[in-house]
């Protein structure tokens, strides 16, 4: 099987649409929503949970569909997370703090689908397509537990008793956390989805994930942080005191044996949701890099490809040097949501992938102000915003630090513990 590089014509639909909703709905408001942080953006939300709703879409999360008994019997590629990826890009070409306000599950679904049964799927996630706007978080940073997921120290301890789970802890940079727990009227009720430990002294083998529902006693938001970019996306502090959720909000599996599948559910969801973050970092990096283009014609500027590099003039060398970069990384993120559909493991590219597009749109935004000059750096033009914007790209999901750890240890043949 070969990966094919023209569209599928569900993808080209979708990139007609959200260009729209891009420069209408995002793009011209996004200097408002990045100098008033944390404002939410209601009418970005309700239309997007509206359109999803008439196309029959939950969430921005890939699903597979169940094949009916009259359906043709031709076989069609899987496509779901290459069209989730180019939606993703197309809306952070937009504006990607508000991309991170589309309603819909996020991290919160996608560990659901990564660790959860198949009732807990149907049960948990069905409430992304009801009458109001609904958002799930994945909460998975702590204050001692940043890129080592393994040094989690949030207690989830069993009470016999009432059958209940007792979670205590507090977790950091919670994507979408506000939103997922705050009982907003125009909001339906939410959830977020906790890593905890049954045991700390069994590392990665205690580790297991928690659905605690938005209104559950003794979870609460305490804190909003204050952001370099994405800015109109809220990111949370959570605090965790006594909360106690029903038995079966355990995902997958309800026995507490000591093995690491609790772990490996983390990291599935991250192979799955690491390609598509840096599919959001390229879509940045686009919408700066055209505008660069845009200014450069409009002095007079064009770019004379096909003629030997010598021959070009400085401004022309990088800006090509810029395409180059973004085409190479968005044939990496191709390459990644490819085998995702495809059910191929692909821990390694979902990890060169996250790599390449936190170079990238880091290199190419700041390229971009470079070029730009004085007014580059100002606010008169979104460059600036971009460059900030583009930052976190290198960041969550896996700092590219550790990213090229994994892309390391997968290469090499060695373990967590042997390679650090």
């Amino acid at each position: 099987m070969t990966i094919e590089f023209e569209p599928p014509k569900p993808i080209v639909q979708t990139q007609v649409v959200l260009k729209t909703v891009a420069e209408e709905m995002m793009r011209s408001k996004s200097r408002y929503f990045d100098e008033h942080e944390h404002e939410i953006p209601w009418d970005y939300i309700e239309f997007m949970h509206t359109a999803m709703r008439a196309m029959g879409v939950g969430s921005l999360a890939p699903k597979e569909k169940k094949e009916s008994a009259e359906a043709p019997k031709e076989k069609r590629p899987p496509i779901a997370y290459q069209l989730l990826a180019t939606q993703i890009e197309a809306l952070s070409w937009g504006d990607v703090g508000m991309y991170l306000c589309t309603p819909g599950g996020g991290l919160g679904a996608a560990a659901v689908q990564a660790a959860g049964t198949p009732e807990q799927q149907e049960k948990f996630l069905a409430r992304f397509s009801g009458e109001k706007p609904a958002f799930a978080a994945m909460c998975m940073t702590e204050a001692g537990a940043g890129s080592d997921t393994s040094a989690i120290r949030t207690r989830a301890v069993l009470d016999e008793k009432t059958n209940e789970w007792v979670l205590n802890g507090e977790k950091i940079f919670v994507t979408a956390g506000d939103k997922s727990l705050t009982p907003y009227e125009k909001l339906d009720k939410g959830f977020i989805v906790v890593w905890a430990t049954i045991d700390p002294s069994a590392g990665r083998a205690g580790m297991r994930a928690f659905v605690v529902e938005a209104g559950t006693p003794g979870v609460k938001v305490v804190k909003l942080e204050h952001k370099m970019g994405i800015r109109v996306s809220d990111t949370a502090t959570i605090s965790l005191v006594d909360v106690r959720v029903p038995f079966d909000h355990i995902l997958g599996s309800p026995t507490v044996e000591k093995t690491t599948t609790g772990f490996k559910g983390a990291m599935v969801t991250f192979d799955a949701t690491r390609p598509l973050v840096a599919a959001s970092g390229l879509g940045v990096a686009r919408a700066a890099l055209e505008f660069l283009k845009e200014k450069l014609t409009e002095h007079g500027i064009t770019i004379r490809y096909g003629l030997p590099r010598q021959k070009l003039t400085n401004i022309e060398r990088e800006v090509i040097e810029c395409e180059i970069m973004l085409r190479a990384a968005w044939l990496m993120v191709l390459r990644a949501v490819w085998m995702a559909d495809n059910k191929h493991p692909n821990a390694l590219e979902s990890s060169m992938s996250k790599v390449k597009a936190g170079d990238v749109c880091t290199k190419i935004t700041q390229k971009v102000v470079e070029l730009l000059g004085p007014l580059g750096y100002s606010r008169e033009f979104l460059a600036e915003k971009w460059f900030r914007d583009a930052k976190i790209t290198d960041i969550y999901e896996g700092t590219g630090q550790i990213n090229r750890l994994v892309v390391a240890r997968q290469i090499l043949g060695y373990t967590g513990a042997e390679l650090r």
